[in-house]
């Protein structure tokens, strides 16, 4: 081979456009060069993501971000519209989401797919991803700022000038009122040491088992009557069911009555015993008429005079009989008595 002018070039040109495939392959560019489909996804933020960045699915890389372009949504909203190419090899469910990520606090950002049921069908070339948005690394150092800031007051303030500023006023209180608060520490400790003892009335029912042995016969006394209650409420309740039944027993004769059974409900209901008991009434109210009349055999005996006075003589008569037979015998005296009557 001559080592000429064309020769060197050509190696040269060679040369360059193995380390330019290289570049774009390490820079990400190099996918144009590979099969794949192209999806994309809408974020309200990019948060510094740009062409090359590497997407990844469960920490896998699947693709690279092709561009990264601004976009209106169709309520007339800015926003960030990345294409992103993903392998052929690796399938995308339409019902995944995208999110931006990023390595560390100054590492590299990232688009994460995640999610994505089996049932969903696989995204195409053109399909658009659901995205979520993650929090602004600027926006997380900013209150990070304002966090560190606030601590640091916070430690200014626990300076001596701050703790003498703000305990000042409590240790001239505490000397000024030195004596006072010594007197009542001291009775405090008076009253505490009455208590531990027994003394006083609180000290007493503090010390003393008979309020307990008090209290324990007072709970007692209130469980048998609230027994005692309970019994009356039992018998109360048997006895109103009892009043039901008799209050049903009485429903039942009253039904039975009405529907003419047994005396009683024939007595109610039975016209012919009506008449009958008439009738009977009527014809008693007519004998005592006539014996009121005089009328009859016991209506004489009742009005006639003449049989009143007969009566009386003959129990005269059987009287002066009497007197005789004290000494007589049994057949002697039934002889005597026929005499003097007839």
């Amino acid at each position: 081979m001559k080592n000429t002018l064309e020769t060197r070039l050509g190696i040269f040109f060679a040369l360059a456009l193995v380390v330019a495939v290289v570049i774009l392959e390490m820079i990400g560019v190099g996918n144009i060069f590979k099969g794949g489909y192209q999806v994309s996804a809408n974020f309200k933020n990019a948060q510094e993501l740009k062409k090359g960045d590497v997407v990844k699915m469960a920490g896998v890389e699947i693709g690279r971000v092709e561009k990264v372009e601004l976009e209106t949504d169709p309520n007339n909203l800015a926003v960030a519209k990345v294409s992103m190419k993903i392998k052929e090899d690796y399938k995308v469910k339409t019902d995944a989401k995208a999110t931006i990520k990023f390595t560390g606090l100054m590492g590299q950002n990232f688009v994460a797919i995640e999610g994505g049921s089996p049932r969903a069908a696989v995204a195409t070339r053109g399909s658009t991803l659901e995205s979520t948005e993650q929090p602004d690394l600027s926006a997380l150092m900013v209150k990070l700022e304002s966090v560190a800031t606030g601590v640091e007051g916070l430690t200014k303030s626990f300076s001596t000038e701050g703790i003498s500023t703000l305990l000042g006023p409590l240790t001239d209180f505490l000397n000024q009122n030195k004596g006072p608060l010594t007197a009542m520490i001291a009775n405090l400790r008076t009253v505490s040491d009455n208590l531990a003892q027994g003394n006083g009335t609180v000290g007493r029912l503090i010390k003393d088992d008979s309020l307990y042995l008090a209290a324990l016969g007072l709970t007692t006394n209130l469980q048998s009557a609230s027994s005692d209650l309970k019994n009356l409420m039992t018998n109360a309740n048997s006895a109103v069911a009892h009043v039901d039944g008799v209050f049903g027993q009485a429903g039942t004769l009253i039904a039975r009555i009405n529907a003419g059974q047994g005396t009683l409900g024939m007595l109610a209901t039975d016209d012919k015993l009506y008449k009958d008991t008439s009738a009977t009434l009527a014809s008693l109210r007519q004998i005592v008429e006539k014996m009121n009349r005089g009328e009859g055999t016991v209506g004489k005996l009742i009005n006639n005079d003449e049989f009143y006075k007969n009566a009386k003589l003959s129990l005269q008569k059987l009287d002066k009989a009497t007197e005789g037979l004290e000494d007589q015998g049994p057949l002697s005296i039934l002889g005597i008595a026929i005499n003097n009557l007839f």
